[in-house]
């Protein structure tokens, strides 16, 4: 796929559990067991799914999945299957030294624990010769984060990017180039940001985890893990209306299977019209 002057991968790193009822929030079961089946620990399976851009001048990364500095207690609760994200890189002929840029939605473990690795019981920024662009609010709250998301924030993580010079960040909405732009939502975790990338003609929205799989896209259907889940509503209905009147395609980092889609209205709203594998 090609919008621009940026040819668009999408590169996907594991699959990883969580509990399914914290992943639906008020949703009964009932109804999303029949969407994304639990495993014997109520569990579901999500992807950890990045997007590669690259143009003559650029090589950008959105998220870094969850990596491998974990031990086997947390490989255990997750049920983290792992790739390596530069084995990926290198099997599409790409150098993880050449990354130019990094864009990190949010400051999650499953999506920022792939922007650091450990070399000789250090632990560095993985793309040594990157940029990584975070929203500076967010970056203040995984500092001091709240009780209810503080497992979430692992500061080995991110704290390294800044120890060697190499994070930038960022107030609000900005104009990444011409065909990019980032976009802030709220709900999930304060200042959560999202790629949309635009050639006047072609539109692709990173969903992040304000819809992080396609079963996620009807209005209700919000996570627990949601720290303002009313403002999460509010930005879906503002998101998905403005996806189907232009035509967006919506890239899912936690969807198990489907990487990207459009939409189509429906009686309750919107939902799938074409599905894109691209992985």
């Amino acid at each position: 796929m090609k919008i621009g002057k940026y040819k668009i991968y999408s590169l996907k790193s594991g699959i990883f559990r969580l509990d399914g009822g914290a992943m639906f929030g008020v949703v009964p079961k009932v109804i999303w067991n029949k969407l994304n089946p639990a495993d014997e620990l109520n569990r579901i399976n999500l992807s950890t799914r990045s997007l590669l851009l690259v143009s003559d001048k650029k090589k950008i990364i959105v998220d870094t999945g969850i990596g491998n500095k974990f031990d086997e207690k947390f490989k255990n609760i997750y049920a983290i299957e792992n790739l390596s994200l530069e084995d990926l890189l290198n099997s599409k002929g790409i150098e993880p030294d050449s990354i130019t840029d990094v864009i990190i939605t949010h400051l999650h473990f499953d999506h920022t624990g792939g922007s650091t690795k450990i070399i000789n019981d250090k632990i560095v920024p993985t793309f040594r010769n990157a940029k990584y662009f975070v929203q500076r609010k967010q970056f203040e709250w995984a500092l001091n984060p709240s009780e209810k998301d503080r497992a979430s924030f692992i500061k080995d993580d991110f704290l390294p990017l800044q120890e060697f010079n190499q994070l930038v960040l960022k107030d609000g909405n900005f104009k990444f180039d011409d065909e990019i732009e980032i976009i802030t939502t709220n709900g999930h975790t304060p200042y959560q940001q999202h790629l949309k990338i635009s050639d006047g003609e072609n539109i692709l929205f990173y969903c992040g985890d304000l819809i992080p799989t396609t079963a996620h896209i009807p209005i209700p259907y919000v996570m627990s893990y949601d720290l303002f889940p009313v403002t999460t509503i509010e930005e879906k209905k503002k998101i998905l209306l403005q996806a189907f009147e232009e035509k967006w395609l919506l890239f899912f980092e936690h969807d198990p299977e489907i990487s990207a889609v459009n939409l189509k209205e429906s009686k309750k709203g919107f939902e799938v019209d074409q599905k894109f594998f691209m992985d």
